[in-house]
Protein backbone atom coordinates (compact mmCIF):
# COMPACT_ATOMS: atom_id res chain seq x y z
CA UNK A 1 0.00 0.00 0.00
CA UNK A 2 1.59 3.26 -1.08
CA UNK A 3 1.37 6.40 0.98
CA UNK A 4 -0.89 9.14 -0.35
CA UNK A 5 0.24 12.74 -0.29
CA UNK A 6 -2.78 14.99 -0.52
CA UNK A 7 -2.33 18.47 -1.98
CA UNK A 8 -4.73 21.39 -1.98
CA UNK A 9 -5.15 22.96 -5.39
CA UNK A 10 -7.55 25.68 -4.36
CA UNK A 11 -10.44 27.01 -6.39
CA UNK A 12 -9.96 26.81 -10.13
CA UNK A 13 -12.12 29.24 -12.13
CA UNK A 14 -13.89 27.89 -15.20
CA UNK A 15 -16.43 29.53 -17.50
CA UNK A 16 -19.51 28.55 -15.52
CA UNK A 17 -18.18 26.82 -12.46
CA UNK A 18 -15.49 26.73 -9.79
CA UNK A 19 -13.63 23.54 -8.92
CA UNK A 20 -11.90 22.42 -5.72
CA UNK A 21 -9.86 19.22 -5.92
CA UNK A 22 -7.77 16.97 -3.77
CA UNK A 23 -5.38 14.59 -5.49
CA UNK A 24 -2.94 11.85 -4.64
CA UNK A 25 0.70 11.76 -5.69
CA UNK A 26 -0.21 9.99 -8.95
CA UNK A 27 -2.38 12.97 -9.97
CA UNK A 28 -5.54 10.87 -9.75
CA UNK A 29 -8.51 12.97 -8.69
CA UNK A 30 -10.02 11.47 -5.55
CA UNK A 31 -12.48 14.07 -4.28
CA UNK A 32 -13.86 16.76 -6.55
CA UNK A 33 -16.00 19.78 -5.59
CA UNK A 34 -17.55 21.72 -8.45
CA UNK A 35 -19.34 24.97 -7.62
CA UNK A 36 -22.04 25.65 -10.20
CA UNK A 37 -23.46 28.41 -8.02
CA UNK A 38 -23.04 30.09 -4.66
CA UNK A 39 -19.31 30.89 -4.98
CA UNK A 40 -18.62 34.61 -5.27
CA UNK A 41 -22.34 35.39 -5.33
CA UNK A 42 -25.33 35.51 -3.02
CA UNK A 43 -27.54 32.42 -3.22
CA UNK A 44 -27.98 29.95 -6.02
CA UNK A 45 -26.02 27.23 -4.22
CA UNK A 46 -25.38 24.28 -6.53
CA UNK A 47 -22.41 22.16 -5.45
CA UNK A 48 -21.46 18.83 -7.02
CA UNK A 49 -19.32 16.59 -4.82
CA UNK A 50 -17.77 13.52 -6.42
CA UNK A 51 -15.75 10.75 -4.80
CA UNK A 52 -14.77 8.12 -7.32
CA UNK A 53 -17.99 7.04 -9.01
CA UNK A 54 -20.26 8.63 -6.39
CA UNK A 55 -21.84 12.00 -7.22
CA UNK A 56 -24.07 14.04 -4.93
CA UNK A 57 -25.43 17.57 -5.08
CA UNK A 58 -25.36 19.86 -2.06
CA UNK A 59 -28.37 22.14 -2.58
CA UNK A 60 -29.72 23.06 -5.99
CA UNK A 61 -31.06 26.61 -5.91
CA UNK A 62 -31.50 29.63 -8.13
CA UNK A 63 -29.47 32.84 -8.23
CA UNK A 64 -32.33 35.33 -8.43
CA UNK A 65 -30.09 38.27 -9.33
CA UNK A 66 -29.08 36.36 -12.46
CA UNK A 67 -32.68 35.29 -13.09
CA UNK A 68 -33.82 38.92 -13.00
CA UNK A 69 -31.55 39.71 -15.96
CA UNK A 70 -33.84 37.64 -18.18
CA UNK A 71 -37.20 37.47 -16.42
CA UNK A 72 -39.29 39.96 -14.49
CA UNK A 73 -42.10 38.67 -12.30
CA UNK A 74 -45.00 38.87 -13.10
CA UNK A 75 -44.60 40.51 -16.51
CA UNK A 76 -42.13 38.15 -18.15
CA UNK A 77 -41.96 34.56 -16.93
CA UNK A 78 -40.21 31.45 -18.31
CA UNK A 79 -42.46 29.03 -20.20
CA UNK A 80 -40.40 25.98 -19.27
CA UNK A 81 -36.89 24.87 -18.30
CA UNK A 82 -35.40 25.47 -21.76
CA UNK A 83 -34.94 29.16 -21.08
CA UNK A 84 -33.03 28.42 -17.88
CA UNK A 85 -30.59 26.20 -19.76
CA UNK A 86 -30.07 28.61 -22.64
CA UNK A 87 -29.50 31.58 -20.35
CA UNK A 88 -27.13 29.68 -18.09
CA UNK A 89 -29.43 29.71 -15.07
CA UNK A 90 -29.28 25.90 -14.95
CA UNK A 91 -25.80 24.36 -15.24
CA UNK A 92 -25.13 21.77 -17.91
CA UNK A 93 -24.64 18.61 -15.84
CA UNK A 94 -25.11 15.53 -17.97
CA UNK A 95 -27.62 12.96 -16.78
CA UNK A 96 -29.21 15.31 -14.25
CA UNK A 97 -32.42 16.74 -15.68
CA UNK A 98 -35.77 15.16 -16.49
CA UNK A 99 -35.29 16.03 -20.16
CA UNK A 100 -31.87 14.31 -20.33
CA UNK A 101 -31.83 10.93 -22.03
CA UNK A 102 -30.55 7.88 -20.21
CA UNK A 103 -30.33 7.06 -16.49
CA UNK A 104 -29.52 9.59 -13.78
CA UNK A 105 -25.83 10.25 -13.25
CA UNK A 106 -26.28 11.94 -9.87
CA UNK A 107 -26.79 9.63 -6.90
CA UNK A 108 -28.58 12.00 -4.51
CA UNK A 109 -29.36 15.60 -3.62
CA UNK A 110 -28.98 16.94 -0.08
CA UNK A 111 -30.91 20.10 0.83
CA UNK A 112 -29.66 22.19 3.73
CA UNK A 113 -32.92 24.13 4.13
CA UNK A 114 -36.03 25.24 2.25
CA UNK A 115 -35.10 28.74 1.05
CA UNK A 116 -35.62 29.14 -2.68
CA UNK A 117 -32.03 30.13 -3.43
CA UNK A 118 -31.09 26.61 -2.27
CA UNK A 119 -34.01 24.57 -3.64
CA UNK A 120 -35.76 26.18 -6.62
CA UNK A 121 -34.00 24.10 -9.30
CA UNK A 122 -35.03 20.78 -7.73
CA UNK A 123 -38.16 20.40 -9.95
CA UNK A 124 -35.98 20.14 -13.06
CA UNK A 125 -34.05 17.09 -11.83
CA UNK A 126 -34.74 13.51 -12.82
CA UNK A 127 -37.37 12.19 -10.45
CA UNK A 128 -35.43 8.99 -9.77
CA UNK A 129 -32.72 11.04 -8.02
CA UNK A 130 -33.47 10.75 -4.26
CA UNK A 131 -33.76 14.03 -2.35
CA UNK A 132 -32.56 14.10 1.27
CA UNK A 133 -33.70 16.88 3.60
CA UNK A 134 -35.03 17.57 7.07
CA UNK A 135 -38.68 16.81 7.78
CA UNK A 136 -39.47 20.51 8.13
CA UNK A 137 -37.90 21.27 4.76
CA UNK A 138 -40.12 18.72 3.05
CA UNK A 139 -43.20 20.13 4.80
CA UNK A 140 -42.30 23.65 3.68
CA UNK A 141 -41.50 22.70 0.09
CA UNK A 142 -44.85 20.94 -0.21
CA UNK A 143 -46.64 23.94 1.32
CA UNK A 144 -44.86 26.32 -1.07
CA UNK A 145 -45.87 24.06 -3.96
CA UNK A 146 -49.50 24.08 -2.88
CA UNK A 147 -49.65 27.86 -2.37
CA UNK A 148 -47.78 28.90 -5.53
CA UNK A 149 -50.07 29.64 -8.44
CA UNK A 150 -49.77 30.96 -11.96
CA UNK A 151 -46.99 30.54 -14.48
CA UNK A 152 -44.21 30.21 -11.93
CA UNK A 153 -45.78 27.15 -10.33
CA UNK A 154 -43.70 24.75 -12.44
CA UNK A 155 -40.61 26.06 -10.66
CA UNK A 156 -41.96 24.76 -7.34
CA UNK A 157 -43.61 21.54 -8.54
CA UNK A 158 -42.05 18.72 -6.51
CA UNK A 159 -44.71 16.11 -7.23
CA UNK A 160 -43.25 12.68 -7.95
CA UNK A 161 -39.95 13.21 -6.15
CA UNK A 162 -38.66 10.71 -3.61
CA UNK A 163 -38.03 12.60 -0.36
CA UNK A 164 -36.01 10.98 2.40
CA UNK A 165 -36.05 12.93 5.65
CA UNK A 166 -33.38 13.03 8.31
CA UNK A 167 -32.59 14.58 11.68
CA UNK A 168 -29.44 15.38 13.56
CA UNK A 169 -27.76 12.07 14.31
CA UNK A 170 -28.76 10.45 11.02
CA UNK A 171 -25.98 8.96 8.90
CA UNK A 172 -26.86 8.48 5.25
CA UNK A 173 -24.78 6.15 3.09
CA UNK A 174 -24.62 7.05 -0.61
CA UNK A 175 -22.05 5.05 -2.57
CA UNK A 176 -18.61 5.74 -1.13
CA UNK A 177 -19.91 8.70 0.90
CA UNK A 178 -21.51 8.96 4.32
CA UNK A 179 -23.43 12.17 4.96
CA UNK A 180 -24.04 13.37 8.50
CA UNK A 181 -26.59 16.21 8.87
CA UNK A 182 -26.39 18.44 11.95
CA UNK A 183 -28.83 21.21 12.80
CA UNK A 184 -27.97 24.91 12.54
CA UNK A 185 -29.96 28.02 13.39
CA UNK A 186 -31.32 30.05 10.47
CA UNK A 187 -34.29 32.24 9.58
CA UNK A 188 -36.26 29.16 8.56
CA UNK A 189 -36.79 26.09 10.76
CA UNK A 190 -35.29 22.74 9.88
CA UNK A 191 -31.93 24.06 8.64
CA UNK A 192 -28.85 21.81 8.56
CA UNK A 193 -25.18 21.73 7.79
CA UNK A 194 -23.51 18.59 6.48
CA UNK A 195 -20.38 16.63 7.30
CA UNK A 196 -19.63 14.49 4.24
CA UNK A 197 -17.22 11.67 5.01
CA UNK A 198 -15.27 10.93 1.81
CA UNK A 199 -12.44 8.54 0.95
CA UNK A 200 -10.03 11.43 1.55
CA UNK A 201 -11.52 12.78 4.78
CA UNK A 202 -14.40 14.98 5.85
CA UNK A 203 -15.84 17.79 3.72
CA UNK A 204 -17.92 20.23 5.76
CA UNK A 205 -20.78 22.26 4.26
CA UNK A 206 -22.36 24.84 6.56
CA UNK A 207 -25.46 25.67 4.53
CA UNK A 208 -26.88 28.99 5.77
CA UNK A 209 -26.55 29.67 9.48
CA UNK A 210 -26.53 32.33 12.16
CA UNK A 211 -25.40 32.59 15.76
CA UNK A 212 -27.41 35.68 16.75
CA UNK A 213 -30.83 34.06 16.32
CA UNK A 214 -33.15 32.45 18.83
CA UNK A 215 -31.28 29.11 18.70
CA UNK A 216 -27.63 29.93 18.24
CA UNK A 217 -26.86 26.81 20.27
CA UNK A 218 -27.87 24.70 17.26
CA UNK A 219 -25.15 26.30 15.16
CA UNK A 220 -22.67 25.78 18.00
CA UNK A 221 -23.47 22.04 17.90
CA UNK A 222 -22.63 21.92 14.20
CA UNK A 223 -19.38 23.85 14.62
CA UNK A 224 -18.25 21.57 17.45
CA UNK A 225 -19.03 18.39 15.52
CA UNK A 226 -17.42 19.68 12.32
CA UNK A 227 -14.22 20.70 14.13
CA UNK A 228 -13.79 17.20 15.53
CA UNK A 229 -13.58 15.72 12.02
CA UNK A 230 -10.55 17.87 11.05
CA UNK A 231 -12.03 18.45 7.58
CA UNK A 232 -9.96 18.52 4.39
CA UNK A 233 -12.29 21.23 3.06
CA UNK A 234 -14.98 23.50 4.46
CA UNK A 235 -17.67 25.20 2.41
CA UNK A 236 -19.03 28.10 4.45
CA UNK A 237 -21.57 30.75 3.58
CA UNK A 238 -20.35 34.33 3.90
CA UNK A 239 -23.28 36.50 2.82
CA UNK A 240 -23.11 38.64 5.96
CA UNK A 241 -19.39 38.37 6.62
CA UNK A 242 -18.88 41.68 8.37
CA UNK A 243 -17.50 43.23 11.51
CA UNK A 244 -20.77 45.05 12.16
CA UNK A 245 -22.75 44.19 15.26
CA UNK A 246 -25.85 42.12 14.58
CA UNK A 247 -28.95 42.36 16.76
CA UNK A 248 -30.07 39.23 18.54
CA UNK A 249 -33.69 38.11 18.17
CA UNK A 250 -34.31 39.27 21.75
CA UNK A 251 -33.02 42.74 20.85
CA UNK A 252 -35.24 42.75 17.76
CA UNK A 253 -38.25 41.89 19.91
CA UNK A 254 -37.39 44.68 22.34
CA UNK A 255 -37.10 47.24 19.53
CA UNK A 256 -40.35 46.08 17.95
CA UNK A 257 -42.06 46.39 21.32
CA UNK A 258 -40.89 49.99 21.66
CA UNK A 259 -42.19 50.90 18.20
CA UNK A 260 -45.54 49.24 18.84
CA UNK A 261 -45.90 50.98 22.20
CA UNK A 262 -45.26 54.37 20.58
CA UNK A 263 -47.74 53.77 17.73
CA UNK A 264 -51.35 54.70 18.54
CA UNK A 265 -52.98 52.98 15.56
CA UNK A 266 -52.19 50.25 13.05
CA UNK A 267 -48.74 48.65 12.99
CA UNK A 268 -47.62 46.99 9.73
CA UNK A 269 -44.97 44.26 9.65
CA UNK A 270 -43.36 42.36 6.79
CA UNK A 271 -41.53 39.06 7.24
CA UNK A 272 -41.19 35.77 5.39
CA UNK A 273 -44.11 33.35 5.75
CA UNK A 274 -41.89 30.53 7.04
CA UNK A 275 -39.76 32.61 9.43
CA UNK A 276 -41.19 31.01 12.55
CA UNK A 277 -38.83 32.84 14.91
CA UNK A 278 -39.87 36.24 13.53
CA UNK A 279 -43.55 35.30 13.67
CA UNK A 280 -43.01 34.34 17.30
CA UNK A 281 -41.19 37.64 17.94
CA UNK A 282 -44.08 39.74 16.58
CA UNK A 283 -46.55 37.49 18.38
CA UNK A 284 -44.84 38.22 21.70
CA UNK A 285 -44.55 41.95 20.93
CA UNK A 286 -48.27 42.05 20.15
CA UNK A 287 -49.16 40.17 23.31
CA UNK A 288 -47.05 42.48 25.50
CA UNK A 289 -48.84 45.50 24.03
CA UNK A 290 -52.36 44.07 24.30
CA UNK A 291 -52.64 43.60 20.56
CA UNK A 292 -53.36 40.69 18.23
CA UNK A 293 -51.05 39.60 15.44
CA UNK A 294 -52.92 39.35 12.12
CA UNK A 295 -51.14 37.00 9.74
CA UNK A 296 -51.90 36.18 6.10
CA UNK A 297 -53.78 33.14 4.87
CA UNK A 298 -50.49 31.77 3.52
CA UNK A 299 -48.72 32.22 6.85
CA UNK A 300 -51.59 30.51 8.66
CA UNK A 301 -51.56 27.63 6.18
CA UNK A 302 -47.80 27.13 6.52
CA UNK A 303 -47.96 27.20 10.33
CA UNK A 304 -50.68 24.55 10.24
CA UNK A 305 -48.61 22.35 7.93
CA UNK A 306 -45.58 22.68 10.21
CA UNK A 307 -47.56 21.15 13.08
CA UNK A 308 -46.65 17.78 11.58
CA UNK A 309 -43.14 18.31 12.96
CA UNK A 310 -43.77 17.88 16.67
CA UNK A 311 -40.27 19.07 17.54
CA UNK A 312 -41.18 22.63 16.56
CA UNK A 313 -42.61 24.96 19.18
CA UNK A 314 -45.30 26.81 17.25
CA UNK A 315 -47.93 29.33 18.37
CA UNK A 316 -51.51 28.17 17.90
CA UNK A 317 -53.02 29.89 14.88
CA UNK A 318 -56.56 29.62 16.26
CA UNK A 319 -55.64 31.13 19.64
CA UNK A 320 -57.14 34.40 20.88
CA UNK A 321 -53.86 36.25 20.27
CA UNK A 322 -54.01 35.61 16.50
CA UNK A 323 -56.12 36.98 13.68
CA UNK A 324 -55.98 35.70 10.10
CA UNK A 325 -56.22 38.43 7.47
CA UNK A 326 -58.34 37.63 4.42
CA UNK A 327 -57.62 39.75 1.36
CA UNK A 328 -60.56 40.63 -0.87
CA UNK A 329 -60.60 38.31 -3.89
CA UNK A 330 -63.16 37.15 -6.43
CA UNK A 331 -62.07 33.54 -6.09
CA UNK A 332 -60.15 31.64 -3.43
CA UNK A 333 -57.93 28.64 -3.97
CA UNK A 334 -58.71 25.41 -2.13
CA UNK A 335 -55.94 25.91 0.42
CA UNK A 336 -57.22 29.43 1.15
CA UNK A 337 -60.80 28.24 1.52
CA UNK A 338 -59.61 25.57 3.95
CA UNK A 339 -58.42 28.34 6.28
CA UNK A 340 -61.34 30.71 5.73
CA UNK A 341 -63.96 28.00 6.29
CA UNK A 342 -62.41 26.40 9.36
CA UNK A 343 -61.03 29.20 11.52
CA UNK A 344 -63.25 31.59 13.49
CA UNK A 345 -60.59 34.31 13.75
CA UNK A 346 -60.48 35.26 10.04
CA UNK A 347 -60.95 39.02 9.50
CA UNK A 348 -61.21 41.27 6.44
CA UNK A 349 -59.86 44.78 5.80
CA UNK A 350 -62.95 46.48 7.23
CA UNK A 351 -62.59 44.62 10.53
CA UNK A 352 -58.86 45.39 10.73
CA UNK A 353 -59.75 49.05 10.21
CA UNK A 354 -62.05 48.91 13.23
CA UNK A 355 -59.31 47.29 15.34
CA UNK A 356 -56.35 49.44 14.26
CA UNK A 357 -55.09 50.23 17.75
CA UNK A 358 -55.32 46.57 18.73
CA UNK A 359 -53.61 44.88 15.78
CA UNK A 360 -50.19 44.26 14.27
CA UNK A 361 -50.88 43.41 10.62
CA UNK A 362 -48.47 41.26 8.65
CA UNK A 363 -48.61 42.87 5.21
CA UNK A 364 -46.34 42.51 2.20
CA UNK A 365 -46.01 44.85 -0.78
CA UNK A 366 -48.78 42.97 -2.58
CA UNK A 367 -51.19 43.78 0.26
CA UNK A 368 -50.97 47.55 -0.07
CA UNK A 369 -54.18 47.88 -2.08
CA UNK A 370 -55.93 46.61 1.03
CA UNK A 371 -54.77 49.69 2.93
CA UNK A 372 -57.41 51.74 1.10
CA UNK A 373 -60.13 49.69 2.80
CA UNK A 374 -58.39 49.66 6.17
Amino acid sequence: MHSVERTYQGLIQHQDKMVLRTKDCDERIMVNLIFYGGAGEIGGNKILLTDGDTRILLDFGMNFAERSKFYSTPWLEPRDERGFIEFGLLPKIEGTYEFDEGPAQVDAVFLSHSHTDHTTCIPFLKKEIPVYCGQTTELLLRAFNETTVGRRSFEKNIEGFQFNTFRTGSKIKVGSLQVEPIHVDHSVPGSYGFIVHTSEGAVVYSGDFRIHGARGDLTADFVEAAAKTKPIAMICEGTNLTEAEVSTEQEVQSKIGQVVKATPKLVLADFRPADVDRIRTFYQAAKENQRQLAISLKQAYILEKLKADRNLELPEVDSAEFLIFQREKKRYFNWESAIVDNYPNVVDAERVGELQSKVILSASYSDFNEMLDI
